[in-house]
């Protein structure tokens, strides 16, 4: 069974392409790295990329990436909707096939120590590599976001795993960790008042009495003139996209607002689309081995 590990780093830009493409362009040039889907958005000012292969071309290429990301953002000249520290601001390890979390926890502090060590960026571990209680989750990490972290860093509570404790002039820093595959799911809805994206926001994460393993957060998507819920689904089996979904629709109904669409960020288990598919359709025990394309594979 070979070996699959997948790393899915955050940027800090969805508005320049060329400065996403030479981030992106990176990975490229990595042997025994498959890049599989980025995407950029222009309100978050975020890219979300996704990349597998075995464990030592993918930490390869996540450094490389953030070397070049370094180079080319400029967190001082940031603005997005989007939480974020650093022009990097978050890189993940995901087990997939033949890798154990302990061995992605391995490479999140390799390479956290390495990004601190050649690009004098300090770094923060999260989730399963999380070297302090609080810091497995990633929004207390981020708290009060560059802006907040730049005056705060040298407080014991805020210093780095790795790195200076002083963000770099114009990276800011960057948090590294491991964790199991999540969806990145937003919903959008037909209102341009962001109080009302809030509320629902609130009502459906954990951390405010909503769904377990849930985070989310209003966005205001000027280009479109509407408010988004968006949402990380960190265990899509103990709490699936369609559960969410409709309890979205039924909380945008209290004030009079209508769902108009929703989007996957990245790639998306199949297991949680199939959960989809079987519940709207009302398919009793559907599986994969029912979809033509994995019985041709």
């Amino acid at each position: 069974m070979p070996q699959i590990v997948e790393c899915v780093p955050n940027i800090s830009e969805g508005r320049r392409p060329e400065v996403v493409e030479a981030v992106i362009d990176e990975i490229r040039q990595v042997e025994g790295v498959s890049l599989l889907d980025y995407s950029s958005d222009a309100d978050h000012n975020r890219t979300v990329i996704t990349f597998v292969g075995e464990m030592e071309p993918v930490k390869e290429a996540a450094f490389r990436l953030t070397k070049k990301a370094v180079e080319l953002i400029d967190m001082e000249k940031h603005t997005g909707e989007h939480p974020r520290i650093g022009a990097v601001d978050v890189i993940p390890f995901i087990p997939i096939q033949g890798v154990e979390m302990e061995e992605c926890i391995a490479a999140a502090k390799e390479v956290a120590k390495r990004i601190a060590d050649e690009l004098n960026v300090p770094t923060y571990l999260y989730g399963e590599a999380a070297q302090r209680p609080e810091r497995r989750n990633l929004a207390n990490i981020r708290k009060g976001q560059y802006e907040a972290l730049k005056e705060e860093i040298g407080k014991e509570e805020r210093r780095p795993d790795f790195g200076p404790a002083k963000t770099h002039p114009t990276a800011g820093a960057t948090v590294v960790g491991a964790r199991m595959p999540l969806v990145a799911f937003n919903v959008n809805l037909d209102t341009d008042q962001k109080w009302i994206a809030d509320k629902i926001a609130r009502a459906v994460r954990e951390s405010s009495g909503g769904f377990k393993n849930v985070k989310a957060m209003g966005v205001m998507l000027e280009d479109r003139n509407q408010v988004q819920v968006s949402m990380n689904l960190e265990n899509y089996v103990k709490t699936p996209i369609y559960r969410v979904f409709e309890t979205i629709k039924r909380e945008a109904a209290r004030y009079g607002v209508n769902v108009v669409g929703s989007e996957i960020i990245g790639l998306v288990p199949q297991q949680a689309l199939i959960d989809v598919a079987e519940w709207y359709l009302q398919v009793e025990e559907f599986n994969s081995d029912q979809v033509l394309e994995n019985r041709l594979k």
